[in-house]
């Protein structure tokens, strides 16, 4: 089945999950897409079967808090930055829930969080205006770059560059191999003093960068050139809540959750509206993924919800 503008228009939601007593910060689907695991505010981690539709087990991280939580390669393990007491990053296996190895270093809350999509590589951008390259394997930082501001930062779908926004005004593209030598392409890009930069993602052809930010507008960038395909608004976002934005997993689409629990879909060619779907969110929805594997999403306030098409197209 295809992704198309009608086919986006039937999605509905499927079930609704009320696991949590405080916000949903982040969600990550497995790469089979068979699960999908979440981090709280409520200080939970939640791990829900996709296929079941169900949630299967929650784990807890009451002292660190957790936030930023991604899958890693190997399977049942998970990364994730503390939110409470310090900055550092935690590698944890939910198959026994025990630390793996804690990854210290950062000085301020960890803002990015990006696990290479080919490897144990993973990079993380924090408050302290740096970024820091770690391997799975070791503790020690593996690389340390100091910028001029907040940074938000991402793999591309090889995993062989990554890319920095930084101060909300400029991305920058590194070679993971040479990244010392400093980037090999910035793009610098109009400065918008009512909000800031709060993600930055790469579509899975590599082809376009997405900067979300906490005001009411998504730029599209051109990934080779630099270029502003796109800018995208018209959903709420009044109380400057960091509300996380996606590509459909075939690139050729974009939504984003809004303020009042409504989700926004645009074609990323055309830059059109295609979609206002209504997820009767009882509260901003600040994240929002599609499944890399099926035909399904899911988005988030303190709820879970998951979504499915109602037509064939």
């Amino acid at each position: 089945m295809k992704l198309t503008d009608n086919v986006l228009r039937s999605f509905r939601v499927a079930k609704v999950f009320r696991e949590n007593s405080d916000k949903i910060n982040c969600f990550d689907f497995s790469p089979t897409g068979e699960t999908v695991i979440s981090s709280s505010d409520d200080d939970s981690i939640v791990l829900y079967d996709c296929q079941e539709g169900k949630p299967k087990r929650t784990l807890y991280s009451k002292k660190y808090g957790v936030d930023l939580i991604r899958y890693t390669h190997a399977a049942n393990t998970v990364v994730y930055s503390s939110n409470k007491i310090d900055d550092t990053i935690r590698y944890l296996s939910l198959h026994d829930n025990k630390y793996i190895r804690y990854f210290p270093g950062h000085s301020k809350r960890v803002v990015s969080l990006s696990m290479s999509p080919v490897d144990d590589t993973f990079i993380s951008g924090s408050l302290d205006k740096t970024i820091r390259l770690w391997d799975l394997r070791s503790p020690n930082c593996q690389g340390l770059m100091h910028l001029q501001g907040k940074p938000v930062c991402s793999f591309d779908p090889e995993g062989l560059i990554f890319a920095a926004g930084i101060n909300s005004e400029m991305v920058k593209l590194y070679d993971l191999r040479s990244f010392d030598k400093g980037p090999f392409a910035t793009f610098k890009m109009q400065y918008d003093r009512t909000c800031e930069w709060t993600a930055l993602k790469f579509s899975n052809d590599g082809k376009l960068i997405l900067l979300s930010t906490n005001g009411g507008f998504l730029r599209l960038v051109d990934a080779f050139k630099g270029a502003v395909m796109h800018t995208f608004g018209g959903y709420n976002n009044s109380k400057a809540v960091t509300l996380e934005a996606s590509f459909t997993p075939d690139s050729q689409f974009i939504m984003i959750g809004s303020e009042d629990g409504k989700i926004h879909v645009w074609n990323c060619e055309s830059g059109m509206k295609v979609a206002v779907l209504d997820g009767k969110h009882t509260g901003p929805i600040t994240c929002l993924q599609f499944n890399p594997k099926f035909m399904t999403f899911a988005s988030a306030c303190s709820n879970m919800a998951f979504w499915l098409p109602t037509i064939d197209d």
